[in-house]
């Protein structure tokens, strides 16, 4: 079975390997993959591969050896998935609690795009709470989480205002009824949610647009620049904000997973994607999703996607 594995090299960070297929636990069902979506989050895990990475967590396939224990889909069945790691082969071992069938109007290209950043905008949102007539701050917003965050907010009701770094990013974002500006500073506040996912001196700026009483989640560090909050500038600004830290995980994910696929079906979520490629350019894909060259998902075919 061909799989790819990591190189270690900032050029090339995956090569293609022979490696036996995986053997599924009693509780996994065997995936024949059809198409992957790196994430941005999953090329920096790269740069420094810890021994036994087998990169991949968003797939989309066809089941060709159901779960031991009975659970999940049966053979046949055409899936959106989410394991551990290992998704980035021919064929992949995901637990049936982090699987989703597909209808047949959902094809594999939009369903590889949804997992990851799919669900960490449902969750992302819940966190929130309600949105209907809320003012909100998303900055970072022109990956796949931001879309999805966007069109899912905005049709909540919240009034979105999405920070992305060039107008070319924010298109797309503008189209989904967001308004678009090129740093926090240039967001009208205040903001009864803030979602912050670039860290570094953007927290702050960030911070000080919400209202008295307001919330702020902060999602991510996509600038990878660590954040510094200076608690006596805080003291002089907006009063009683919460600051929360959200991480996405923590399993099932099959029923989040299932939500988005309905709404795929419903043609009420559009996954942005910004590149389709044949599996055998993930690494320049990689680098370029990595170097910020990708809007939105880019979706890897391993062959017969429909």
């Amino acid at each position: 079975m061909r799989r790819l594995i990591p190189t270690g090299e900032a050029a090339r960070p995956v090569a293609f390997a022979e490696l036996p297929p995986p053997v599924p636990e009693p509780d996994e069902a065997l995936v024949k993959v059809e198409a992957f979506a790196p994430n941005r989050g999953e090329t920096f895990l790269l740069e420094h591969p810890r021994p036994g990475l087998l990169p991949g967590k968003d797939v989309a396939g066809l089941v060709v050896q159901a779960a031991a224990d009975g659970s999940g889909p049966a053979i046949g069945t055409r899936v959106a998935g989410h394991p551990a790691q290992g998704g980035w082969a021919e064929y992949a071992a995901v637990p049936t609690h982090s699987l989703a069938p597909l209808p047949d109007s959902v094809d594999s290209v939009r369903a590889a795009a949804l997992p990851l950043a799919g669900i960490t905008a449902l969750r992302l949102l819940r966190t929130a709470g309600s949105l209907a007539g809320a003012r909100v701050l998303l900055t970072g917003a022109s990956g796949g989480v931001g879309h999805y965050v966007t069109e899912l907010a905005v049709a909540a009701g919240a009034e979105l205002t999405a920070v992305t770094a060039t107008p070319e990013r924010g298109e797309r974002l503008a189209e989904l009824g967001a308004e678009v500006v090129h740093e926090p500073a240039a967001a009208q506040g205040p903001f009864d949610v803030v979602l912050e996912s670039t860290g570094g001196p953007d927290l702050p700026v960030a911070l000080s647009k919400a209202r008295p009483g307001g919330l702020v989640v902060w999602f991510g560090q996509a600038s990878r620049t660590p954040a510094t909050l200076d608690f006596f500038e805080l003291l002089g600004g907006t009063e009683r904000v919460t600051l929360q830290h959200f991480h996405y995980a923590g399993a099932p994910y099959g029923p989040d997973l299932a939500t988005l696929v309905r709404l795929v079906a419903q043609d009420r979520l559009h996954p942005e994607i910004g590149r389709i490629a044949d599996w055998t350019d993930t690494a320049g894909t990689l680098v370029d999703l990595r170097e910020r060259r990708i809007r939105g998902k880019a979706v890897l075919l391993t062959g017969g996607t429909r």
